[in-house]
C-alpha cells in the first residue's frame, strides 16, 4: 500500500467515497443532531502512533464511520437550527472535488489563469445577482475576492483603511499613532481579533450604543465617540457596521452611519456575513441600503445560506488601491512578465496568505446548477419557514418573540410564570439543553437585554416545514413538562 495511488485505484475509491456521501446525506435523519461524544472519547479509539505501512483505503473508511461519525455534529441534518445555516449542496461538494482534483494554486495569474480569471467572473455575477453597485466589480476601480470566511474580510478591509486613514505611513512604519475602530455590542467578535492582530490592541476598538428595542447601532451615539476621539487626538479609521448581526440578526442603519464616515473621510466596512445573499430576492434588496453610496468594503458568506460548502465569503471593495499597496509585496521569486504588466489580477494581494485554494470553482457549480431562479427559491423557502414558525410562537401564551425578524433567524423566550429573572434564565437554558440532548433538534442561544433567549435559524438544504413544525411541537411540549416540574 505504501506506493501513489493509481488513477484505476483513485477512481474505485473515489466511487467508494462518492456512494459514502451519498448515503450519508440520503440517512442524515438517523442520527442525533447534535455529537453525543465525551472529550476525549474520539482520540482514545485512534491509534497513538501513525502506522509504519500503509493501509487499504477502505480501512480509513470503515474508521470514518465507525469512530468518527460519532463524533460529528450533523450540520447538514434538516433539524440543526443552531448558529446560521452551513449550506453544503451536491454542485458544492462537486466543485470542492474538482478542486482538490486539479490541486492549483492560485496566488498568481500566471500560476493558473483560469483560477483567477473564473473567480473575477464568479464575483461580479453575485455582484449583479446581489444588485451591488457597479463600482465593485473587478472591470472597475474595486473588484471582489473570495476569502475564506468573514474573519478575514474584515482584516483586509481593516488593513486597508488603515493604510488610507495613515496615508501609507502604517504600511511602511508601522503603528506609531493612535487609530480607533467603531464596531457595537453586537459586531462579530472577529474584529477585535482584527484590532488584536493589527496592533491596535483592544484599546483601540470603540464599542457603540445599540437601540435597546432593535439592537442596531445608534448614529448619534457614533457620533459622540468620534467627536471624543479625534478631540484627544486619535485618528478614527474604520467603522464597520453589521447588516444581520449573529446574535439576532440586528441591521445596522447603513445610510446614517455612512453619511458620518463620508463627512469625515473614515473607512466603513458592511459585514453582511449571514444576510447579505439574501438580496438576491428582489424583495430583501433593502438589505443593501446606503452600500453603494457609503461602503467602501462590503462582505457576505454563500458558505452560509447560499449553498456553498464552507469556506466561501466574498469580500468587494469601491476602490482596490488602498488594498493592494497595504498587503502588495513583490519577493524575486514570484517576479513574471505578466505581473510586470500590471494588466493582471494576482489574487495574493487581496488576502492575508500567499497561497490560495480554487473556490471559484464550487461556487460557480452551485451559481450554474441552481441558477438565479433555484437560488432565490432556497432564501425564500428559508424566510417563509421563519415567518410561519414566528407566527405560531407569538400565538402561544407560553412564548414572547422577539421583534423584528425578518430573515431566516428567530429569537424567542419561553415565559416561566412566578419564577424571578435569573431563575427563569436558568430555566430556559435547562429547556435548551434538553431539546438538544434529545437528538432530533440543536438551537443555540444569546443575550437580549440580558435575558436568555434561544435562537432557531432555518436555512438548512434539506430542512422542510415538518421539520420546523416537529421542532415546535417538541419546545411546547418540553416547556411544558419543564414548567410542571418547576417550584
Amino acid at each position: 500500500m505504501s506506493g501513489h495511488m493509481s488513477p484505476e485505484e483513485f477512481r474505485r475509491h473515489g466511487r467508494q467515497v462518492v456512494d459514502w456521501i451519498a448515503d450519508y446525506l440520503a440517512g442524515i435523519e438517523s442520527y442525533p443532531v447534535m455529537s453525543q461524544v465525551k472529550p476525549g472519547d474520539i482520540r482514545r479509539a485512534l491509534p497513538p502512533a501513525a502506522p509504519e505501512h500503509g493501509e487499504p483505503f477502505e480501512a480509513v473508511l470503515s474508521d470514518l464511520g465507525r469512530i468518527l461519525l460519532p463524533g460529528i455534529t450533523h450540520w447538514q441534518h434538516p433539524g440543526f437550527f443552531a448558529y446560521f445555516p452551513s449550506n453544503a449542496s451536491g454542485p458544492a461538494i462537486l466543485g470542492d472535488l474538482l478542486s482538490g482534483g486539479l490541486g492549483v494554486q492560485g496566488m498568481l495569474w500566471v500560476t493558473s489563469p483560469a483560477c483567477t480569471e473564473l473567480e473575477t467572473v464568479v464575483v461580479d455575477w453575485l455582484a449583479g445577482l446581489l444588485g451591488l453597485p457597479e463600482h465593485f466589480r473587478t472591470d472597475r476601480a474595486g473588484g471582489g475576492v473570495i476569502q475564506d470566511s468573514a474573519s478575514s474580510a474584515c482584516l483586509v478591509a481593516l488593513l486597508a483603511a488603515l493604510h488610507r486613514a495613515s496615508g501609507g505611513r502604517i504600511t511602511s512604519d508601522g503603528v506609531t499613532r493612535r487609530y480607533t475602530i467603531y464596531v457595537s455590542s453586537q459586531t462579530h467578535s472577529s474584529l477585535e481579533r482584527a484590532a488584536r492582530i493589527t496592533g491596535l490592541g483592544a484599546a483601540g476598538v470603540r464599542v457603540v450604543d445599540v437601540d435597546p428595542r432593535t439592537l442596531a447601532m445608534d448614529p448619534g451615539h457614533l457620533r459622540a465617540l468620534l467627536d471624543r476621539d479625534e478631540a484627544d487626538g486619535a485618528v478614527p479609521a474604520m467603522v464597520c457596521a453589521t447588516v444581520g448581526t449573529t446574535s439576532t440578526t440586528a441591521i445596522d442603519p447603513v445610510p446614517a452611519i455612512g453619511e458620518l464616515c463620508r463627512e469625515r473621510g473614515i473607512w466603513l466596512h458592511v459585514d453582511a456575513a449571514y444576510a447579505g445573499v439574501a438580496a438576491i430576492c428582489p424583495e430583501l434588496r433593502w438589505l443593501n441600503e446606503g452600500v453603494a453610496e457609503y461602503a467602501d468594503s462590503y462582505s457576505t458568506n454563500p458558505h452560509k445560506w447560499l449553498l456553498t460548502n464552507f469556506d466561501c465569503t466574498v469580500l468587494w471593495t469601491a476602490d482596490r488601491a488602498p488594498l493592494l499597496d497595504a498587503l502588495s509585496a513583490m519577493p524575486e521569486f514570484l517576479r513574471n512578465p505578466a505581473t510586470a504588466t500590471g494588466s493582471v489580477i494576482d489574487y495574493r494581494d487581496w488576502q492575508v496568505p500567499l497561497g490560495r485554494r480554487f473556490r471559484a470553482l464550487k461556487l460557480w457549480s452551485v451559481i450554474r446548477w441552481y441558477g438565479a431562479e433555484g437560488l432565490r427559491a432556497h432564501i425564500r423557502k428559508g424566510v417563509a419557514l421563519a415567518q410561519e414558525l414566528a407566527s405560531w410562537i407569538s400565538a402561544d401564551p407560553g412564548f414572547e418573540v422577539h421583534e423584528p425578524h425578518p430573515l431566516g433567524l428567530v429569537c424567542f423566550r419561553p415565559v416561566w410564570p412566578g419564577l424571578a429573572a435569573d431563575e427563569a434564565d436558568r430555566a430556559t437554558m435547562r429547556l435548551l439543553e434538553l431539546l438538544n440532548a434529545s437528538g432530533s433538534m440543536y438551537m443555540t442561544h444569546t443575550r437580549i437585554g440580558d435575558r436568555v433567549v434561544l435562537r432557531m435559524a432555518i436555512g438548512g438544504v434539506a430542512t422542510e416545514r415538518r421539520h420546523v413544525e416537529q421542532a415546535w411541537e417538541q419546545i411546547r411540549w418540553e416547556h411544558g413538562a419543564l414548567s410542571g416540574t418547576l417550584p
